[in-house]
């Protein structure tokens, strides 16, 4: 099931038991109201009665959206009708308006049957006068329960010859619920746009940001590798001054030794030299 779309199939068992329970002509039992599980697009059964049309609206929360089917009494044939409300709360927020408003489609095929679809907002337009009213225009001998769609009845002036007294503000009511699910829609579209654009400005930027990140680590392994370069060269070139140094320092000493040994080597030729100097001298004067 497609994320925006609503969910039959959870709770398709206690609602298909609600729904038939209003259709089955042998219990009292004359309207069923169905609801949202949470925040979520599960549709669940909610309550049901026998008390008509005052006591389903006392059901209907202004901050939710709802559905209600009803079955009523033609004014015309004195027959059963069945009608299908649309609820959607004045309180209800901008943006699960637009998710519900998908719905209603979904929902009229699920809840099959109903000669009148009401799109409602508040008490008011559930008021007995006006969906009786919707009624009677929806009357028709050659209706079909199996094959009939369920349709919208737009408010018109009374087509007889009884006279009846006008309702202007009925008539804005319904205009103005008209463009509001229009506007609904439209809105929701421009979010769902609106959102995927963001989704892929936010992918681009993340991108961007990945890639930034990339280019930022491989300059810091750079750096890091550079200077790990320069320490270790810095270190061999310490090793060698020491090493050099260290050589020098034997060379001077070895030099000074051997320095020291030919002075020595110098010093005891010099002492012979005087000695035999003085031999030869002293048996010069003996032999005189």
């Amino acid at each position: 099931i497609n994320k925006m779309s609503v969910n039959l199939k959870k709770n398709e068992g206690d609602l298909l038991a609600a729904y038939k329970d209003v259709l089955n002509s042998s219990t009292d039992t004359d309207w069923a109201v169905f609801g949202y599980e949470g925040n979520s697009n599960d549709l669940k059964f909610v309550e049901k009665g026998d008390g008509g049309l005052e006591e389903l609206v006392d059901e209907l929360n202004g901050a939710k959206v709802m559905y209600a089917f009803v079955k009523v009494i033609d004014p015309n044939t004195k027959l059963p009708k069945n009608v299908l409300v649309n609820w959607m709360g004045e309180g209800v927020p901008s943006s699960k308006k637009g998710v519900c408003a998908r719905h209603v489609n979904d929902v009229a095929r699920f809840f099959r049957g109903a000669h009148v679809t009401i799109n409602a907002r508040s008490e008011d337009d559930l008021d007995s006068d006006t969906v009786y009213d919707k009624v009677a225009k929806a009357s028709g001998a050659n209706f079909s329960f199996h094959k009939e769609k369920a349709q919208v009845i737009p408010e018109q002036g009374q087509v007889g010859s009884v006279y009846q007294r006008a309702k202007p503000q009925q008539e804005i009511n319904v205009t103005s619920r008209d463009e509001f699910w229009s506007k609904q829609e439209q809105e929701e579209e421009k979010r769902i746009a609106e959102e995927k654009r963001l989704a892929a400005q936010l992918r681009r930027q993340e991108e961007l940001d990945r890639r930034q990140r990339e280019l930022n680590e491989g300059l810091r392994r750079d750096e890091m590798a550079k200077a790990r370069a320069k320490s270790i060269d810095e270190q061999r070139k310490r090793e060698t001054d020491a090493e050099r140094e260290e050589r020098q320092q034997k060379e001077a000493l070895l030099q000074a030794r051997l320095k020291k040994e030919e002075q020595e080597v110098d010093s005891q030729m010099e002492r012979e030299r005087q000695q035999n100097i003085r031999q030869r001298t002293q048996k010069e004067r003996n032999r005189c």
